[in-house]
């Protein structure tokens, strides 16, 4: 199990606020992540929970408090900790006019990946690319721009795996193997998600919280022994917003 440098603990928020302008998005945020924990994230569109990951993945800085990933504050050193996370989401992070190989390629030179060959042949052949590995990606099909998407968001063995509504736009075959990798790795890493589907988020993680207008309403970090309880705030949360 990955484990942050310094501590158990892979991700510490402490009085996070997210200004842009005079619109803030997140604030009063506190959050602790145990290294091997999945945590699911849900609430209501606006409640500001792409923005939290994208500062959790050093794309945005915080206007206000402390983010501490992978045992590292983000603003020390970001690209060292994108050595040690991975993010899945509706945008792939592709190059589509190079080939599946060569945007494996490109992205394992980026992150130094150690017998990067035989990395890349495991993955295509683990989302089922293997055939088309030579084949420029702007004429692949959604779903299977997607499952590359996820080979190129594991192949460097991040200890950290950031999901950003994973399964948008993924055809059936596309989530069985989605869901398959995710099961296959999930001991030996730290999860977060952010999700619009309950029953999939409450079925998938071991801890949940609910984001509503830039602040965290409920956070349970044993989603098991509240479900019935979550289910109310969650429901709550959202007739609120409507």
């Amino acid at each position: 199990m990955g484990e942050a440098s310094g501590g158990s603990l892979m991700i510490e928020i402490e009085g996070l606020e997210k200004s842009f302008g005079r619109r803030t998005v997140l604030q009063d945020i506190d959050l602790s992540v145990p290294a091997g924990q999945f945590l699911a994230i849900f609430g209501p569109n606006g409640a500001g929970k792409t923005t939290l990951i994208r500062i959790m993945t050093t794309l945005l800085a915080p206007t206000k408090g402390s983010v501490t990933v992978a045992g590292m504050p983000i603003t020390d050193d970001p690209a060292k900790i994108r050595e040690r996370i991975g993010l899945i989401s509706h945008s792939p992070l592709l190059y589509p006019d190079l080939t599946a190989h060569e945007n494996l390629q490109f992205y394992g030179h980026l992150y130094g990946v150690q017998r990067l060959e035989e990395r890349i042949d495991e993955l295509l052949v683990s989302v089922e690319l293997d055939h088309r590995r030579y084949d420029i990606v702007r004429t692949f099909s959604k779903g299977m721009y997607q499952r590359l998407a996820i080979a190129r968001a594991l192949l460097h063995k991040p200890d950290l795996l950031f999901l950003d509504e994973p399964y948008s736009g993924l055809d059936p075959h596309a989530v069985d193997i989605l869901d398959g990798l995710l099961a296959a790795i999930r001991a030996d890493h730290t999860f977060v998600m952010i999700t619009h589907s309950l029953e999939k988020g409450l079925q998938m993680s071991d801890a949940a919280m609910i984001l509503s207008a830039g602040k965290i309403v409920y956070h349970a970090s044993d989603v098991s022994s509240s479900v019935d309880e979550f289910r109310q705030v969650y429901r709550d949360t959202v007739k609120g917003e409507c």
